[in-house]
C-alpha cells in the first residue's frame, strides 16, 4: 500500500515555496488573479487544481515540464504532444502513471471515490492539487520523488523525515543489493513461525555468507525497512524500494542481479533461462515491446496479490536491440520496481 501523506499540508507546503520572496499578493497578480488567491491557498482555505499548481511552480522556477523529467529520469513521451500545464497535460501524466492499474484500485490506494478518481483521469474535472498528489502516490508510489523534484526538501517540513528515511533505504541498496532479498526472505511464514530468529538462516535459506546477512539487517533496521518484535524481525511495510532517480544505483542494482541470474546458470539451477536472437520489423518489435511490459506488469500484480509467502524469487526480465535504435520510452508504473527482487 502507498505510504500516508497529509497532502493538505504538503500543499501548503508548496505553494509557499513556489512563490519564494513575493508577497501573496504580488504572486496572486502574477498569475492573473486580482484577488489574493495565494493567501487562501497557503492558508488552506482553499486550494488550486493541479494546473494553477503547475503554473505556480513555473513562477517559482521549476516548470511542470522540469518536474516531470526530473521524475521521470529521462522526457516522457506524452510531452511531445501536449503542455503539462494544462488539464490535458494533467490527464495524460497521470494517465501515463496508471498503466492499466483497475480504477477501484487507484480508488482505495488514494482513498478516493471511484467517481473522483474516474473523473480525474478521464479529464472531466481538474484534481485540487492535495488530490492530485493523492493520485500521484496512489499511482506511483513515488510522490517523495515527485515533490523532490518540485521544491526543495527544506522547504518541504512534513515529508523530511519520510525522505530522509527513503534515502537511507536508498543507500543501503546500493551499498548492499542483498538487503531486498533478504527483505522478501524475513517475509516467508516458514521464518516467521520460527519459535525465534536464527542468525544465519536466511543466510542459509537464500544462499549468503553469515556476515552478509548481518550486515543486510543492520542496514534495514537503520533504514526503517524491518523491525524487531522481540522474537523476529518483521518488514515494516511491503513495497518495493525505487531507485530511478538515482540513475547509477538502478543500474548498479540491474547488473547485480542479471549476474545473479548468470550465477544461477553457472550453478545450472532449477530456473528459467531462456533467449532468443531474431530480426524483427520496426513495428513487430514495438508490439512485442508493450507485450514485454504487460507480462511484467501481470508479474507485479500477481506477486503483490500471492499469499502466503513460501519462496524468494527473482525475475529478470530483458528485451534490446543489438542494432541501433531504441526501444521506446519505459512507462513509469512499469518501472517501479525493476530494482528489486519480487517474492
Amino acid at each position: 500500500m502507498p505510504q500516508s501523506f497529509d497532502t493538505q499540508s504538503v500543499s501548503r507546503e508548496l505553494l509557499r515555496s513556489w512563490r519564494g520572496k513575493r508577497s501573496q499578493i504580488a504572486q496572486s497578480r502574477r498569475l492573473g488573479y486580482s484577488s489574493n488567491v495565494a493567501y487562501a491557498w497557503e492558508s488552506g482555505r482553499r486550494f488550486p487544481t493541479a494546473v494553477e499548481a503547475l503554473r505556480s511552480a513555473a513562477l517559482g522556477g521549476r516548470s511542470a515540464e522540469d518536474i516531470w523529467v526530473a521524475f521521470h529520469g529521462n522526457r516522457p513521451a506524452w510531452l511531445d504532444h501536449v503542455a503539462p500545464d494544462t488539464a490535458e497535460g494533467v490527464v495524460a501524466a497521470l494517465s501515463d502513471l496508471r498503466g492499466r492499474t483497475p480504477i477501484d484500485e487507484i480508488a482505495e490506494r488514494a482513498g478516493l471515490s471511484r467517481f473522483a478518481v474516474s473523473r480525474a483521469l478521464s479529464g472531466q474535472t481538474v484534481p485540487r492539487l492535495p488530490t492530485f498528489l493523492a493520485l500521484v502516490e496512489a499511482l506511483s508510489l513515488r510522490l517523495l520523488d515527485w515533490l523532490a523534484a518540485a521544491a526543495p526538501i527544506a522547504d518541504l517540513p512534513s515529508i523530511a523525515p519520510a525522505w530522509s528515511q527513503l534515502e537511507a533505504q536508498r543507500r543501503a541498496a546500493y551499498a548492499l543489493p542483498w538487503t531486498q532479498a533478504v527483505l522478501r526472505a524475513i517475509e516467508l511464514t516458514e521464518y516467521q513461525q520460527l519459535p525465534a530468529h536464527q542468525p544465519g538462516w536466511i543466510a542459509a535459506r537464500i544462499g549468503l555468507p553469515d556476515s552478509v546477512e548481518r550486515d543486510c539487517l543492520d542496514a534495514l533496521a537503520a533504514g526503517g525497512q524491518i523491525r524487531w518484535n522481540g522474537r523476529h524481525w518483521q518488514v515494516d511495510g511491503s513495497e518495493a524500494l525505487d531507485t530511478r532517480r538515482d540513475r547509477a544505483l538502478g543500474v548498479r542494482n540491474k547488473q547485480f542481479w542479471a549476474q545473479t541470474g548468470l550465477d544461477q546458470l553457472a550453478k545450472q539451477s532449477d530456473g528459467l533461462f531462456s533467449y532468443n536472437v531474431f530480426s524483427v520489423s520496426e513495428r513487430d518489435l514495438e508490439r512485442l515491446r508493450r507485450l514485454h511490459l504487460a507480462y511484467f506488469r501481470q508479474l507485479r500484480s500477481v506477486v503483490a496479490e500471492s499469499t502466503p509467502s513460501e519462496r524468494v524469487v527473482v525475475a529478470n526480465v530483458q528485451l534490446f536491440a543489438l542494432d541501433a535504435g531504441t526501444l521506446g520510452p519505459e512507462p513509469a508504473d512499469v518501472a517501479a520496481s525493476d530494482d528489486s527482487p519480487l517474492s
